[in-house]
């Protein structure tokens, strides 16, 4: 072996410890995810959301609105937080199998339409500890809507797919409703 041969060597070899040696903040690892979780699953659930906004104990309170909200035939500009019991049946009674908390803000100027931000915390039974997250929007007028699910964690980590919701119930003058939700949710 020459000199230069040993010289190219020797710099190779401290390139690949000082390589190994740096840890970076980050790492890539290719990998396709059944190899690291395993199959995926699809997990069908079925519950009721609880809106209240009146009474003593709303679920729902107004955050933030508008100079022009009060005009607005849409509420457009309000902002609300939520955190919303979900059960198993229509009834307030039933089995709590968890809560819709996050944000509600009505974003549309045309229909009564609002841009819907919420983690499902489910408390009960093996989904105790999990969450969804639905980012969407929801024209509230139209029968049935379809909202996006774009993650979760714990049993529905690397969460994906869909609710079909309809209000099953609701009073026009304090604005609380009962809304049903079917779910469609794939994941690891």
């Amino acid at each position: 072996m020459g000199i230069q041969a040993l010289w190219i060597a020797v710099i190779f070899f401290l390139l690949i410890i000082q390589t190994q040696a740096t840890k970076n903040w980050h790492d890539t690892i290719p990998s396709k995810p059944t190899e690291v979780f395993g199959k995926e699953k699809v997990t069908k659930l079925h519950f009721y959301f609880h809106d209240t906004i009146s009474g003593n104990n709303p679920t729902g309170v107004v955050v933030a609105r508008a100079n022009t909200t009060a005009q607005s035939p849409t509420a457009f500009g309000l902002l609300a937080i939520i955190d919303d019991p979900l059960t198993e049946g229509p009834e307030i009674t039933s089995k709590r199998i968890g809560q819709a908390q996050g944000l509600v803000g009505f974003a549309s100027q045309e229909e009564f339409a609002s841009l819907m931000a919420l983690i499902y915390v489910f408390t009960d039974g093996k989904l105790n500890g999990s969450t969804i997250n639905i980012v969407t929007r929801n024209p509230i007028m139209n029968p049935v809507r379809e909202f996006a699910v774009v993650g979760g964690t714990g049993v529905f980590r690397f969460a994906r797919g869909f609710a079909n919701v309809k209000t099953f119930w609701v009073n026009v003058t304090s604005g609380d409703a009962i809304v049903e939700y079917n779910v469609t949710i794939i994941h690891y």
